[in-house]
């Protein structure tokens, strides 16, 4: 535990450092996927005429016809469609709502993880997160695993915005 938490008795006031940190890696989580909407990165792809169709066209012109792998528009089209796709690769692998498929790659991970544990699964473990992603939609489990990289994608954000105010 922090020394921020222990000294709030467990929780992390809002005002130090890692709370700001936590809560704008929250809110970007939370806004990320429609602010990503608004500008044209959508989960079937990128929208023509839109905000973002311009950012892909000037990479691909940057870079000799083609969006590099790791660029700002790679990355962002990426998210969007790992926020869309995240509960349905969940399901697909045995972590649904009703908990974990019989029989299923789930199944096998917490096999696993239960016999390297002693019989248990421990909480915050890989088959433990990705079992509360499961169940509860991806809402809190996600929000916690990826409030850091909310702020990636706020920066990367900030970025694309920056580069087209510069045209």
């Amino acid at each position: 535990m922090s020394a921020a938490a222990i000294a709030n008795g467990g929780g992390v006031a809002a005002d130090s450092a890692v709370g700001l940190a936590l809560v704008g890696g929250v809110a970007a989580v939370a806004l990320a996927p429609v602010a990503l909407g608004a500008v044209g990165f959508t989960a079937t792809g990128i929208a023509a005429g839109s905000t973002a169709a311009s950012m892909m066209s000037a990479t691909a012109v940057a870079n000799g016809g083609w969006v590099a792998a790791g660029s700002t528009v790679a990355v962002l089209q990426s998210a969007v469609a790992a926020v869309v796709l995240a509960p349905v690769v969940l399901g697909a692998v045995g972590f649904t709502s009703t908990g974990i498929t019989a029989g299923s790659a789930a199944a096998k991970m917490m096999s696993l993880t239960t016999v390297a544990n002693g019989g248990w699964v421990a909480a915050g473990s890989t088959v433990a997160v990705l079992q509360s992603a499961g169940v509860l939609g991806l809402r809190k489990a996600a929000i916690a695993a990826t409030a850091c990289a909310g702020g990636e994608v706020t920066t990367a954000v900030e970025a694309a915005v920056t580069a087209l105010k510069g045209k």
